[in-house]
């Protein structure tokens, strides 16, 4: 009870509202690719379930970063080595970040390859027939638990009080069921944005399979020798990626409306 008297006293300061302001903002610029993950996974059910496929993919995301906050010190032995090849060690969180990777890669693959050699009609078809709802579910879940690390990582990096972060991370969830189903219906509709989506799903495969690989190089080693990835590079090519496309839709729009005379 003294410790929920303390967090809530943390949580109404000026501080750590800021900080509950901060962190909500955080959550919900890395949660893009979970959102962009689970619009195009759910396209592949009927349209009457894909919304509450939707809905069911982020609230699992929210309970699974909600009761990882409770466990903060077993993410943390995660970073320690579970066994070790030559000099290098393996650890749990390594072999999340790489697993997670492959996972993320081979989906996306998966998912261009269809979009390049079928048409839509035979898209359509092929996902009523093999795409179950508890499938994707299963492929929300498991994509869920690997970004749920990232989300986790810099909730703790921000703030450290347990209120303020779950307090985050249930804004930032609310806020993505909110508008998630315009994202995916944006996304869907342009087929320019949802290239430049599956490009970005799969970059961010081949960055976990980098930070996992830079875990096991680290681990073992001084702090003062560990490598980092900068993933503010991955961001900035999506935000740039999506202004180019706005300008080509721009364009596209303008032409069309000249042609028609309007």
């Amino acid at each position: 009870m003294q410790n929920f008297s303390v967090e809530l006293d943390v949580l109404l300061s000026l501080n750590g509202l800021i900080g509950l302001l901060t962190l909500s903002i955080l959550e919900i610029i890395l949660g893009i690719d979970n959102i962009i993950f689970i619009s195009i996974a759910v396209n592949k059910l009927p349209k009457i379930k894909q919304n509450k496929a939707r809905t069911i993919g982020l609230v699992l995301a929210l309970v699974v970063r909600t009761i990882l906050l409770f466990f903060i010190g077993w993410i943390a032995g995660l970073k320690d080595a579970l066994f070790t090849i030559g000099s290098f060690g393996i650890s749990g969180k390594a072999l999340i970040l790489i697993f997670g990777g492959v996972f993320l890669i081979y989906k996306t693959i998966k998912e261009i390859h269809e979009k390049i050699t079928s048409d839509h009609d035979e898209i359509e078809n092929k996902n009523e027939g093999k795409n179950t709802f508890g499938a994707i579910i299963l492929q929300i879940i498991i994509i869920d638990f690997v970004f749920s690390f990232d989300s986790i990582l810099a909730a703790v990096g921000v703030s450290g009080h347990v209120l303020v972060m779950i307090l985050a991370v249930v804004i930032s969830m609310l806020l993505m069921i909110l508008f998630s189903g315009r994202v995916a219906d944006f996304i869907n509709k342009n087929p320019g944005i949802k290239t430049i989506a599956l490009s970005f799903l799969l970059l961010i495969g081949f960055v976990l399979l980098i930070e996992g690989g830079l875990d096991v190089y680290n681990c073992g080693k001084p702090d003062d020798q560990h490598l980092h990835l900068n993933k503010n590079y991955v961001y900035f090519a999506l935000a740039f990626s999506l202004l180019n496309e706005w300008f080509n839709m721009r364009e596209i729009k303008v032409k069309r409306k000249r042609d028609l005379g309007l």
